[in-house]
């Protein structure tokens, strides 16, 4: 029997794009909203229904998210910490997690990437619970920015290219990684790209060509945000603004998402949100206790 599915979470990087505010905190500290950028990858973890986690951060902000996320007991996790010396690329994310993962497929997420929309918590529960290794796809306007997928006549992937010149499609591969138990020796085995770090995009395509890779597309109705500039995280913190304003609902609440998934109970919740029953985050989590009987 495979063992279960564990999570990566990449919150490491210089946040050089964003100086001088990533000089006094990391960029996946930042608030979007109402919460650190953070949650919100890992919330992705959670809906795809994955306890276990290595949150892979630097050397001089490890004690920081120490103190935000702790041990994940709270949520029904477990969290675990490791450092990137300096940021060798995506891909060596992998590497550094071999020994935590022992074995495990994966899912790698990027921690400044946000990633909404309706029905996404079954998708990623399907993708997650399935053998076969997965990126996804989301329409932009500007591919070139980004690894960008190639699709034969069939419509189906045959190759990811890094930042091209002419885009061959309109679809960018957002920073959600799922794996096979295969993907750390890949990683290992991959020589530096042009920028001496270890391309996740060359994860990619190696994996692919083993035919252990397949592309889930998103389109209308998700949005994916990629908070690396000032303008990205103000456009977030827009966002989630709009929509929990005009909902009432959380976008990336941990605890509502752990009560949901059964890793805890309503009296669990209450606990936690009364030291927060002052601000707006915690009079949520108040009232969501409330109605799940605590």
């Amino acid at each position: 029997m495979q063992p279960r599915r564990k999570g990566v979470l990449l919150a490491g990087g210089a946040g050089t794009r964003l100086h001088p505010m990533t000089l006094a905190a990391c960029k996946q500290l930042l608030p979007v909203y109402d919460k650190p950028l953070v949650y919100y990858p890992l919330s992705l973890l959670m809906l795809a229904g994955i306890q276990d986690v290595l949150v892979i951060t630097t050397p001089d902000d490890a004690p920081a998210f120490r103190r935000l996320l702790g041990d994940g007991g709270r949520w029904g996790m477990r969290l675990s910490y490791a450092v990137q010396p300096k940021p060798e690329g995506i891909a060596q994310a992998l590497v550094i997690g071999e020994r935590f993962l022992d074995g495990a497929p994966s899912c790698l997420v990027l921690g400044d990437n946000i990633l909404y929309g309706q029905g996404l918590r079954p998708r990623l529960e399907e993708v997650s619970a399935g053998s076969q290794g997965a990126v996804f796809g989301y329409p932009v306007r500007d591919p070139e920015r980004y690894g960008v997928a190639v699709f034969d006549d069939y419509g189906q992937l045959i190759d990811i290219l890094e930042k091209p010149a002419q885009a061959p499609s309109r679809f960018a591969i957002v920073g959600l990684y799922f794996y096979g138990p295969e993907a750390p020796q890949v990683a290992a085995g991959l020589r530096p790209g042009p920028r001496g770090e270890l391309e996740i995009t060359d994860l990619n395509r190696a994996l692919l060509r083993e035919g252990k890779l397949r592309l889930v597309r998103l389109g209308r109705g998700d949005a994916w945000l990629d908070c690396g500039t000032p303008d990205s995280l103000l456009e977030a913190a827009g966002f989630v603004a709009t929509l929990e304003k005009r909902q009432g609902f959380k976008v990336a609440c941990l605890e509502e998402i752990a009560l949901r998934q059964g890793w805890i109970d309503a009296a669990a919740l209450r606990e936690q949100a009364w030291p927060l029953r002052h601000s707006d985050y915690g009079a949520y989590l108040m009232r969501l206790a409330e109605d799940a009987g605590a």
